[in-house]
């Protein structure tokens, strides 16, 4: 099954150093300029997201009553279920 995937122009400068760069990487991994913006995007939406996630570990781990909680949780003798 192939997923609907809608595509939106965008534009962005870039600075010539940073365009020549990639031009040479194009031309060495013998794919599209529009391959290696992709890539790059998402690699560093994904490096963000995770950012995200180890920032708000760390608030949780500075958080007391969330740590009481948590710990009170994890001693229940309750079955989870997952949905």
């Amino acid at each position: 099954m192939t997923a609907n995937i809608s595509y939106e122009k965008v534009s962005f400068n870039l600075p010539s150093d940073i365009k020549s760069e990639v031009v040479k990487l194009k031309e060495t991994m013998h794919v599209s300029l529009n391959t290696i913006y992709k890539t790059a995007i998402s690699e560093y939406v994904q490096r963000q997201e995770v950012k995200r996630w180890e920032d708000a570990a760390k608030l949780a781990s500075k958080d007391n009553e969330y740590q009481k909680l948590s710990k009170e949780l994890s001693e229940t003798e309750e079955d989870f279920y997952e949905y």
